[in-house]
């Protein structure tokens, strides 16, 4: 343990923009959720990337029905998929649909509705795999009168999570007798330590319960849905727990400090009678997908890996301080943005893809979006933590093969990267998601990020046949237009502005700005590598289709030319602007076009329908354009959809009451915002020079 420690503390690297270092400690320390009151919207989460446990009030998930429509209390890995039995033998070919498109036909996987096995065969896909919720672990406690105490009995709430440390401090009382426990994540395992100080454990009136729910193979699956029990199996063993469902099997180690009393009370339900020799007790629980060779940690050990890992943590890389600024969005700014650095660390830095609620509950049955990856996994290298990217980054290794048999199967070469997705890269079916293609350039994005780190030409070498493969398929996909003498992009997709037609829907302006941008950089991993340029790469950059506008503004697509007219297009992602945020500008982007259509959409849009990560997005298409005081309206802009909880989480709405797309977007945002971009020489570009803001940060890199 000394050794590993030692290890992470000489790791250590601190940037600074100014002469005196910011004070993390207090930056982080003033941060801290505090929770005064039972609400199903404050659940506080520890984990470490690729586990997380979520617990209410109490420091565990004893109260799990309440929290269920609010933040519910998940316990989930990364590891841990379950799929019920293919009894009826679907093929994922039953899910395919031919489409004629530019002459030629093409199969896409999407949600056919005939004959009735293909669509049974696209429910049974959709669903299966899904992510497993794999326990609960609460507290029980018996009142004097000798009732189980329920969320109302909960008095003197007074939680923090102590970002510096990782731990959850839970103090309440119950009956007027105090309660305090600590919870924390291992940053090693996929476990938890708990600690509890009560007078109520020398009475036997504390117990934890540890409850194993069933998947529910809903779009969400909160954890607390009982199910058959006949249907999966608990075995209780010394120190272990066996879970057993159809042919997923996972284990739970326990281990105590303080003696104790395991039961199996009924199914799915076992039970941990702390003895009354004291007032403490001290446990720790570990989940893994293989059959653990040896005894569980202990608390001690998952107490001192996560305060020795998240000390080590918010020292490294980037922060932001605004203490010292008047104005009055400064500390809900700095709120967001450290608890959205905790928040991604511990649901999104696991070896995969997230899904778009992390490690707290399924959306889409538990399943990764492929064109979310860039919101969930850049900011890691703008905040100079580029290790964390890459985890999920050399996934793609895996998957290769199956995104090489997608462009296969439609006739284009290359990679044509999944878009619904899963651990092994499996392709869900989806009548969207199978035409996006802006989840392409992704991967170039992030390598060439990898790049820029270390400027290292092992980097390069690492994901070149990634990158080239990428590419290999963004030269096939365009359509040569011999009227216009140019390559469309379409007919064939839905832009990343998911309202439009795939079968009418030909030259969107992100994806235009997108392609160019990638194929670019490819050809520039190939001259860093001593290679000639790829001759197609540049033929498709050169003769692309010029971005679409009228009236001079930019379209959202050349096949909409009403776009900002009719009210079926001024819906979901403003995502025109995208090329102009994440990108940098090129030979083909007029600023002051941009600017227009950033005015005009300011006006039209439905912002209802937009989503967490549009404001970021928003953010730093006006920060190129100069306009600083717009990028601060767009990420304090008054929509729902752009709220922040007490626990620092991105409320969508009563579906999606978390969304991490929002918390890596304003990341990604913040970071320009202060490090400016390429061939930027404004001093904090994205902040208004009014005086009212004292910006402070370190560690931050400037985006392309």
């Amino acid at each position: 343990m000394k050794k590993w420690i030692l290890l992470i503390a000489g790791s250590l690297v601190i940037h600074s923009s100014s002469a005196q270092a910011i004070d993390r400690h207090a930056l982080v320390k003033r941060n801290n959720p505090h929770v005064v009151k039972a609400d199903p919207l404050s659940s506080l989460s520890v984990g470490n990337g690729h586990f997380a446990f979520t617990a209410d009030v109490t420091g565990l998930q004893s109260f799990p029905a309440y929290y269920e429509k609010g933040v519910p209390l998940g316990t989930q890995s990364a590891w841990g998929w379950h799929s019920w039995p293919n009894t009826e033998n679907y093929k994922r070919e039953e899910t395919l649909k031919e489409y004629d498109l530019n002459g030629k036909k093409i199969t896409y996987c999407v949600q056919v509705k005939e004959p009735e096995r293909s669509r049974k065969a696209v429910e049974y896909f959709r669903v299966n795999p899904h992510r497993l919720q794999l326990g609960n672990i609460g507290l029980e406690i018996t009142k004097k009168d000798g009732s189980l105490a329920t969320i109302e009995d909960i008095k003197n709430v007074d939680q923090t999570l102590d970002l510096w440390s990782g731990f959850i401090i839970s103090r309440f009382t119950i009956d007027g007798q105090r309660v305090q426990v600590t919870t924390c994540a291992d940053q090693r395992k996929d476990g938890i330590g708990v600690f509890i100080a009560s007078p109520l454990l020398k009475e036997k009136r504390i117990a934890i319960k540890l409850h194993f729910p069933y998947p529910t193979g809903d779009f969400k699956d909160a954890g607390t849905f009982d199910g058959d029990s006949t249907k999966h199996q608990t075995i209780l063993n010394d120190g272990l727990i066996h879970r057993i469902l159809d042919t997923t099997n996972y284990y739970v180690q326990y281990k105590f400090l303080e003696p104790a009393n395991v039961t199996m009370r009924r199914a799915h339900e076992v039970m941990v009678q702390p003895s009354p020799a004291d007032t403490i007790f001290r446990a720790s629980f570990y989940f893994s997908n293989n059959k653990p060779p040896i005894d569980a940690p202990g608390y001690m050990v998952a107490a001192v890996t996560s305060d020795t890992y998240w000390k080590a943590f918010w020292k490294n890389g980037g922060a932001i301080d605004f203490s010292g600024s008047t104005n009055p969005r400064a500390k809900e700014l700095e709120r967001r943005i450290v608890l959205s650095q905790y928040l991604t660390r511990i649901q999104c830095a696991s070896d995969f893809p997230p899904q778009e609620t992390g490690l707290t509950y399924n959306s889409w049955y538990g399943k990764p979006h492929l064109e979310m990856h860039w919101w969930h996994a850049v900011h890691y290298a703008l905040w100079g933590r580029p290790e964390l990217m890459e985890k999920s980054l050399d996934w793609y290794f895996k998957v290769a093969d199956g995104a090489r048999d997608i462009a296969k199967r439609q006739g284009f070469d290359g990679l044509r990267w999944q878009k619904m997705t899963d651990n092994e890269g499996k392709e869900a079916p989806s009548s969207v998601g199978a035409f996006l293609i802006w989840q392409e350039p992704h991967l170039i994005y992030m390598a060439e990020l990898a790049y820029r780190a270390k400027k290292d030409k092992r980097v390069l070498e690492r994901y070149k046949d990634l990158v080239f493969g990428t590419a290999d398929f963004m030269a096939s996909f365009p359509t040569w237009d011999s009227v216009n003498k140019r390559y469309n992009l379409g007919k064939g997709l839905i832009p990343a502005q998911e309202c439009f037609d795939p079968t009418h829907t030909f030259n969107p302006t992100y994806e235009l700005a997108y392609w160019q941008w990638a194929l670019n950089v490819a050809q520039q991993w190939r001259e860093r590598l001593g290679m000639p340029r790829e001759k197609k790469w540049d033929n498709i950059v050169k003769n692309l289709a010029k971005w679409p506008q009228t009236n001079g503004v930019y379209l959202a697509t050349e096949s909409t030319p009403d776009c900002y007219t009719n009210e079926r297009y001024i819906t979901d992602h403003p995502a025109v602007l995208g090329a102009y945020s994440t990108l940098p500008a090129c030979d083909r982007l007029d600023t002051t076009v941009m600017k227009n259509t950033y005015n005009l959409i300011l006006k039209v849009w439905k912002w209802e329908t937009t989503w967490g990560w549009d404001y970021p997005l928003m953010a730093m298409t006006a920060t190129r354009l100069h306009m600083p005081d717009k990028a601060l309206d767009a990420l304090f802009m008054p929509v729902q959809k752009n709220t922040f909880l007490i626990n620092g989480h991105n409320y969508q709405d009563d579906r999606l009451t978390i969304y991490l797309p929002g918390n890596g977007g304003l990341l990604s945002a913040v970071a320009m915002m202060c490090a400016g971009y390429d061939n930027n020489k404004t001093d904090n570009p994205g902040f208004p020079k009014d005086g009212t803001w004292k910006v402070k940060w370190e560690g931050l890199k400037p985006m392309f």
